[in-house]
């Protein structure tokens, strides 16, 4: 009798152990990858836009966000801002506005996806720079 008792504390013990590892497994998973650690606006030229992958294709672009320019509005001090995109509405809007000035709206997720883009910067909204 005593080893059935053992056995069944031992089974309901190992339940709520992997309960509790599926539990922080699930909320780790969130917060890596859909939890939206940072968003805001970067301005700047939209340099690239392409689809590109070999198993997954997704949209990933590129703009130069110019510190300093000089009179002929030539960026001399820049710095590059990767950036996926999701919805292919919005990706037809970039690969129009291409070698433009634009105001784009992020997210930033904690990691990435390799079905929803190269980078952790997600792009939702973009706007052309008057």
């Amino acid at each position: 009798m005593k080893l059935d008792g053992v056995k069944k504390i031992a089974r309901r013990s190992l339940r709520i152990a992997l309960f509790i590892i599926i539990l922080i497994a699930a909320g780790v998973g969130y917060w890596k990858y859909f939890y939206t650690y940072s968003e805001g606006y970067r301005a700047g030229l939209l340099q690239k836009f392409t689809k590109k992958g070999n198993v997954f294709k997704t949209y990933e672009g590129e703009i130069i966000l110019s510190s300093v320019t000089s009179t002929t509005n030539v960026a001399l001090a820049s710095e590059k801002f990767f950036f996926s995109v999701v919805d292919d509405s919005l990706a037809q809007i970039l690969d129009t506005l291409q070698g433009q000035f634009v105001i784009v709206h992020y997210k930033q997720k904690n990691g990435k996806v390799i079905w929803k883009g190269d980078t952790p910067y997600f792009v939702d909204n973009v706007k052309p720079k008057d």
